[in-house]
């Protein structure tokens, strides 16, 4: 009894002293990850829009401590089809890099970045093609805001593959669905500028890079309303000792949640956790083989998740209606919306799907003079959906409404 009390308190003191060391903030260590640069070089970009971003790329890798133990960069050109300019590990210094970026031609074509976020995620950032395991792995996706084809699965798949996603917009692309690109949350990596003043968040985009190349670091992923993922490199082994994972809420630390893992675990995720909440988390390994300093991080969750808060119907016509709804912006964004309709008497049902940014559709081939159950559900980032229903009904064609006869003149 009284040696489990001991490694108690022993555990305790190590836990205080990692969030006291969380306050001080942890000193800074060399910067360690592989940064890929995903330029839009398609014909949608002019010649001086593409010289600038070129220049503001050059600008952003010229400082960074490249190196095979240190930070890996690569350029990748979105076009009609991807175009590696330079891959991982060709360039060991800043400027090195900086002239390859400035040398870059323009590649034209479509603009198919979807296709490409899916070539750098086999290409580049797979294991399986040379990617270095446990460093942290970063893109950054400079646009002028459209595709061609769709962004959406191919960026959340490097997103789960644990890249961090920036994303610069030269300011025509579409909030919400670059919002939904970015890493969470959104503010801090997704930046809208104009072309001709990049230069203003060169420095500010430059640390950010830099805090997200930090080696041995605990990050957090798939953040939602109710929880997030935690993943680190591995420290430790099965048999060389163990996590004591902490969370408490940055404003209560006596509330604070703690978890035992094995010594070969790299992620945990915690779910039940208030929504739009900071929590502090602490990662203490315990190794049985040399001292391994604590790691801190502080996460916030997002807003609670909604659905679609009021449902309006309009231009109602005997064969077509058309639904809108007010839809939930911000980090707690919709993925996307399903709507449904199916007569109140029974009858087959009819399903729309209507992608995220827009809050609104015609529902057309109906019956006329029928009342009819709208769904409206939105498909949110946790998994979990959220629906709202109103009722409907269509007019009656005119030539089946009844005749009233006019009464005879006298």
């Amino acid at each position: 009894m009284l040696s489990w009390t001991a490694l108690g308190l022993a555990l305790s003191l190590r836990l205080a002293l990692a969030r006291s060391g969380a306050e001080r903030g942890a000193p800074a260590l060399a910067p360690l990850g592989d940064l890929l640069f995903l330029l839009d070089s398609s014909a949608s970009v002019s010649h001086y829009e593409f010289s600038q971003v070129r220049e503001f790329v050059g600008q952003l890798v010229a400082s960074l401590p490249l190196g095979p133990g240190a930070v890996r960069a690569s350029l990748v050109h979105v076009g009609s089809r991807p175009h590696t300019e330079f891959p991982f590990g060709q360039h060991s210094s800043g400027q090195a890099a900086q002239a390859a970026v400035r040398a870059a031609d323009q590649r034209m074509g479509d603009t198919n970045t979807g296709l490409a976020l899916a070539y750098a995620k086999e290409q580049l950032f797979a294991e399986a093609a040379g990617a270095r395991p446990g460093v942290p792995k970063v893109l950054v996706w400079v646009t002028d805001g459209g595709s061609s084809d769709p962004v959406g699965p191919p960026m959340q798949a490097l997103k789960d593959q644990g890249v961090t996603v920036f994303i610069v917009s030269t300011g025509r692309g579409n909030l919400l669905a670059l919002s939904e690109a970015a890493s969470a949350p959104a503010e801090r990596h997704l930046r809208f500028v104009d072309v001709d003043d990049l230069h203003i968040i060169t420095q500010e985009l430059q640390n950010s890079l830099l805090e997200a190349m930090q080696p041995q670091q605990l990050r957090a992923l798939e953040v939602t309303s109710g929880g997030f993922r935690l993943a680190w490199p591995p420290l430790l082994t099965a048999d060389s000792g163990y996590y004591v994972l902490e969370v408490a809420p940055h404003a209560d630390p006596a509330a604070a949640r703690r978890q035992q893992l094995p010594g070969n675990a790299t992620s945990w995720t915690w779910a039940g956790l208030d929504p739009d909440t900071d929590y502090a988390v602490a990662l203490v390994p315990e190794s049985n083989v040399r001292l391994e300093g604590p790691q801190h991080l502080r996460v916030r969750t997002l807003p609670e998740e909604a659905g679609p808060q009021r449902i309006v119907i309009s231009h109602a016509r005997p064969r077509s209606l058309r639904v809108s709804w007010a839809p939930t912006l911000g980090p707690a964004a919709a993925l996307g919306y399903h709507v449904q309709l199916g007569p109140l008497q029974g009858g087959a049902a009819q399903r729309v799907d209507v992608p995220a940014g827009h809050n609104s559709t015609t529902l057309q081939g109906l019956a006329p003079g029928t009342a009819y159950l709208v769904t409206v559900t939105a498909a949110l980032r946790s998994g979990r959906e959220r629906a709202l229903s109103a009722t409907a009904c269509t007019p009656a064609c005119a030539r089946a409404r009844a005749r009233v006869p006019r009464p005879a003149r006298p």
